[in-house]
């Protein structure tokens, strides 16, 4: 996963340090076979226009705005995203069926004891699996020692879906900080020219103000993606940790039934 993060990453920096690709060149005649033929030839490109045309507004905007300023704002963006897909990735792997674990585990058990049912945890991927093998495991020791392993292992499989988010949310704090830094350079210049001309001059500071707002907006939009991310994640965490706690109480149940049984 670290490969990802770091690809995501160095992706992210090249698409906006790369230049826009040339506009594609148009013939200069054309002998189209009909008319609707010739309205499509001449939407196109200008289609493609308008978005390379954008896309070219944009990377302006990020030089205007100071790449001291822009560069670590974007940096920001580029790696609590990798970071956010990363976790993304990694908590739908981990969701697993509970329910259809519960009914495999349930007939392991009955079928060839607690080794069997601990084999199907072992084959099967995702923190509730892993849970419930740790509780197997203790079977012997008595369902209160059961009870520990699962609550202790939950809480480090909940530590380490967890993991990351920290980045996540420093990045989405430092974002618009560095935006707000750039904003107050950029009116520190601003001044700094009204006081050299002796006069309020609208050229004098509208670069400094330039600055001061394409900064600021920039760092917002970083921080408002991540955080939508970071919301999703965490989101995403909570629905599998109540499925673990149902699963948990279930799984108790069940080797209570056992152990009466035997």
């Amino acid at each position: 996963m670290k490969k990802l993060i770091a690809y995501v990453a160095v992706f992210g920096m090249m698409a906006f340090g790369m230049p826009a690709s040339a506009q594609e060149e148009t013939p200069a005649t054309e002998t189209p076979a009909t008319e609707e033929v010739t309205e499509a030839a001449a939407q196109t490109p200008a289609a493609d226009e308008e978005e390379q045309s954008m896309h070219q507004v944009l990377k302006e905007k990020f030089v205007e705005g100071g790449v001291e300023w822009m560069l670590p704002v974007l940096a920001c963006l580029v790696i609590g995203l990798a970071i956010a897909i990363e976790r993304i990735i990694y908590l739908t792997a981990a969701n697993t069926n509970t329910k259809k674990l519960l009914k495999k585990v349930e007939a392991a058990l009955e079928d060839g004891g607690v080794e069997k049912a601990k084999a199907v945890c072992r084959n099967t991927s995702g923190p509730v699996a892993s849970i419930f093998y740790q509780g197997l495991e203790r079977y012997n020791e008595g369902p209160d020692m059961v009870e520990k392993a699962v609550v202790s292992y939950g809480s480090v499989m909940m530590g380490r879906m967890e993991s990351g988010l920290t980045w996540i949310s420093l990045f989405i704090a430092i974002a618009p900080s560095l935006g707000f830094m750039g904003t107050v350079v950029g009116m520190i210049q601003a001044f700094d020219s009204i006081q050299k001309m002796g006069d309020i001059s609208p050229v004098a500071v509208a670069g400094g103000i330039k600055v001061a707002l394409l900064t600021t907006i920039f760092g917002l939009i970083a921080a408002v993606i991540l955080q939508l991310f970071y919301n999703y994640i965490v989101a995403k965490i909570d629905g599998i940790v109540n499925k673990m706690e149902d699963a948990s109480i279930s799984l108790m149940d069940i080797i209570l039934k056992y152990r009466a049984k035997h």
